[in-house]
C-alpha cells in the first residue's frame, strides 16, 4: 500500500498514456485505491468489491471517497475482528471450524506449560518400575511405583505455578496410605477396594474439587487426561531431543557404562559369596523373556498413568464448573406432606423395632413363628435398601425444597432432620439383625462387607445432620473422606482375620464351624486358624499352606500377612487329613447359610 495520505491517488503501475488522458472526463473522481485481500481478512469478495468502489455524495452533489476505509494510518482489520486467540489449542481449533468449544475444553481453561526435565525423569521412573515390579503381583510394589508418579505430578504442578493446598495434601496422603493395604494384607478383596479408592483420592488431589459434581467426576478425572498427557509428553521429549542431542548421547553412554559395571561386578560378587547371591537375587526383579509382552503393557500403562497425572496437575479439569441448578421450588404443603407421611411410616416401623432392641425379641418370634436366623435374614437386606433409598429421597427433597425465606429453611431442616434421625434407628435395627444372623451362622466375607456398608451409610446420615446445622459447604468432601477412611479401616482390620477369630470363638462356645469355608480364606487368617485343635487346624490350613508353597512372589510383591503366615506354618506344618475334612463342615442349615450367599466371594 502507498505511503501517501488518505484520499490521494495511487501511483499507477505504468505511466499514463495520452489515450488515457483523453478518455478521462473533466471533473472525474479518481478511482479509489483497492485494498488487497490480505489486508482485509474475514471479508467476503462481495464486501471487498463494495469497499473498493464505494463513493458518496457531498452537500454539493460531488462524489467523494469515504476516507475511513483505507489509508496508511487506518488498520486494515477492524478491531472487532481482532479477537485474541484462545490459549487452549482445542478451543482454537473449534473456533477455526466455526464450532463452540467442547465442554471439557471449557472446564480446562488453559494448556499446560512445556513439560519439565524433573517431570520427564519421574514419569520414566514410574514406567520402568511398573514394568519391572508390577508383573509379579501386588504388595509393596504399588507404593514404590506411586512415589515417582506423585513426584511427577508435584513437579508439573510447580512448573505450572500451582500451590499446595490443605485439601490437596489430605487427598494425596490418604491415597498413599490406602496403597499400604496391599503391602499389609494378602486378601484380594480389601486390596481391590483400597487400590480403587487410592486412585480416586489421587485424582481429587490433582483436580481440587469441592462440589458434588466436582467430587464425583473429579475422582474419575484422570481418564480425560490420558491422550492429552501422551501428546504433551511426546512434545516435551521431541523438543528437548532437538535442543540437547549431545547431552542425550552423553546420558545414554553414562547409563550404559554404569549398567555394564553393575552386571559384571555383581555377577563376580554373587559367584564369590552365596549369601550375597541370595541377597542380590531377592532384590533383583524377576523378569524373564516369556512375560515380556505383559511387562511391556505394564510399562506403557505406567507411562500413560504418570503422564496423565502430571498433565492433570499442570492443567486440571475444573469439574466444579459443572453446576446443578436446583429444581423449581414447591410450596410448603406440596413439599412437606409426602415427607411427613414418610416420617410417620418410619416412626411406626421403629416403634416395633424398639421393642425388639429393648428385649421383646422372643415375643416377636412367637407372634411371627420365625426362627431367630430367619427373622434376622428376612429383614436386613430390606432395611439396607431402605437406608439407601432414604438418602435418595433426601437428595430429591433438597432439590425441590421451598426456599423463599427463613421459615422455609426451618421447615426443610425440621422435616429432613427428623427423617435422618429415624433412618439412623433403621440402621441400628439392620445392624442388630445382622448380629443375630452372624450369631446363628457365623461371619463371612459378604456379611462383614454389607455390615461395613451399613455403618458407612449411618456415618453419611450423621454428616447430613451436621450439614443441616453448620452448613453444607464441606459435605461433599466430608462424605468422600468418610468413604476413604472406611476403606482404609476395612483393610487394616483384616476381614479374613476377623472371620477366623469369630470362628474360633464359636468353636470355643461349642458351636459348629464350617471348615470348608475357612480353608478358602487368605493367608491373613492363618494366625487365628493356627489356634484350632486338630484335625480342624490342618483341614483349615492345608490349602493355604499349599498355596504359599507354590507361590514364588518376590519380596516387593509379598504382603506382610503372607510373610507372617509363612513363619507360622514353617514352625508347625499342617497335615493332609484327606476326606476327613469334609465331615467337619457345618450342619445342614448352617452350611446352607454359607453357600447360598457366599459362593462368589473372591480370594
Amino acid at each position: 500500500m502507498s505511503d501517501q495520505p488518505s484520499g490521494a491517488n495511487s501511483r499507477p503501475e505504468r505511466p499514463p498514456s495520452s489515450e488515457d488522458a483523453e478518455k478521462a472526463a473533466p471533473g472525474a473522481v479518481p478511482p479509489a485505491p483497492s485494498v488487497p485481500e490480505s489486508d482485509a481478512p474475514g471479508l467476503s469478495g462481495q464486501e471487498r468489491s463494495g469497499q473498493q468502489g464505494a463513493v458518496r455524495q457531498d452537500s454539493a452533489g460531488a462524489a467523494s471517497v469515504p476516507p475511513q476505509n483505507y489509508g496508511p494510518n487506518v488498520p486494515s482489520v477492524p478491531a472487532y475482528l481482532k479477537a485474541p486467540p484462545p490459549a487452549d489449542p482445542w478451543q482454537r481449533r473449534a473456533r477455526a471450524q466455526g464450532q463452540p468449544p467442547a465442554a471439557l475444553s471449557r472446564l480446562r481453561p488453559s494448556a499446560p506449560p512445556s513439560i519439565g526435565a524433573a517431570t520427564l525423569w519421574s514419569v520414566l521412573a514410574t514406567a520402568l518400575l511398573s514394568g519391572l515390579l508390577l508383573g509379579d503381583g501386588l504388595g509393596l510394589n504399588l507404593l514404590i511405583v506411586a512415589v515417582p508418579a506423585a513426584l511427577a505430578a508435584f513437579f508439573a504442578a510447580r512448573t505450572a505455578g500451582r500451590r499446595l493446598r490443605p485439601w490437596t495434601a489430605v487427598w494425596a496422603v490418604g491415597g498413599l496410605a490406602l496403597l499400604a493395604v496391599p503391602a499389609l494384607r494378602d486378601a484380594g478383596w480389601p486390596t481391590f477396594l483400597a487400590v480403587v479408592c487410592a486412585l480416586s483420592l489421587g485424582s481429587l488431589a490433582l483436580h481440587g474439587s469441592r462440589s458434588w459434581p466436582g467430587v464425583l467426576l473429579g475422582s474419575l478425572g484422570l481418564f480425560p487426561s490420558v491422550v492429552p498427557g501422551l501428546r504433551w509428553g511426546w512434545r516435551g521429549v521431541r523438543d528437548r531431543a532437538d535442543d540437547s542431542r549431545g547431552r542425550v548421547r552423553t546420558a545414554v553412554r553414562t547409563s550404559a557404562v554404569a549398567l555394564v559395571l553393575l552386571v559384571v561386578f555383581g555377577a563376580l560378587f554373587a559367584s564369590a559369596d552365596a549369601a550375597f547371591a541370595d541377597l542380590l537375587g531377592s532384590l533383583t526383579p524377576d523378569a524373564s523373556i516369556g512375560d515380556s509382552p505383559w511387562r511391556v503393557f505394564l510399562f506403557v500403562l505406567g507411562l500413560a498413568g504418570a503422564l496423565a497425572a502430571a498433565y492433570s496437575a499442570a492443567a486440571p479439569v475444573r469439574w466444579d464448573g459443572i453446576t446443578l441448578r436446583p429444581g423449581p421450588a414447591r410450596n410448603r404443603v406440596e413439599w412437606a406432606l409426602p415427607l411427613i407421611v414418610l416420617n410417620l411410616l418410619f416412626a411406626a416401623f421403629i416403634a416395633l423395632q424398639l421393642v425388639v432392641l429393648l428385649g421383646g425379641y422372643d415375643k416377636v418370634l412367637d407372634e411371627t413363628g420365625l426362627l431367630p436366623a430367619e427373622y434376622a435374614r428376612q429383614g436386613f437386606w430390606q432395611l439396607l435398601w431402605a437406608t439407601v433409598l432414604t438418602l435418595l429421597v433426601i437428595a430429591l427433597a433438597l432439590r425441590w425444597a421451598p426456599r423463599s425465606g427463613p421459615r422455609d429453611r426451618t421447615l426443610v431442616r425440621s422435616v429432613l432432620g427428623v427423617l435422618c434421625v429415624l433412618t439412623l434407628v433403621v440402621v441400628a435395627s439392620a445392624l442388630r439383625r445382622m448380629d443375630l444372623y452372624v450369631d446363628a451362622f457365623g461371619l463371612t466375607r459378604l456379611r462383614i462387607s454389607v455390615t461395613a456398608v451399613e455403618l458407612w451409610l449411618g456415618v453419611v446420615l450423621v454428616l447430613i445432620l451436621a450439614a443441616g446445622v453448620f452448613g453444607a459447604k464441606l459435605l461433599p468432601r466430608a462424605v468422600a473422606v468418610s468413604a476413604a477412611v472406611g476403606v482404609l479401616a476395612f483393610g487394616l482390620i483384616s476381614p479374613d482375620g476377623m472371620i477366623a477369630e469369630q470362628s474360633i470363638e464359636r468353636h470355643g462356645s461349642d458351636k459348629t464351624i464350617d471348615v470348608l469355608y475357612l480353608r478358602d480364606l487368605s493367608a491373613d487368617a492363618v494366625p487365628a486358624l493356627n489356634k484350632l485343635p486338630e484335625p480342624y487346624r490342618s483341614c483349615a490350613l492345608e490349602r493355604i499352606q499349599r498355596n504359599l508353597e507354590t507361590s514364588d512372589a518376590p519380596w516387593y510383591a509379598t504382603s506382610w500377612g503372607e510373610a507372617r503366615a509363612r513363619d507360622i506354618l514353617k514352625g508347625h506344618l499342617a497335615e493332609d487329613r484327606g476326606s476327613l475334612c469334609y465331615g467337619l463342615g457345618g450342619q445342614d442349615g448352617e452350611r446352607e447359610g454359607y453357600e447360598e450367599e457366599d459362593s462368589y466371594d473372591p480370594n
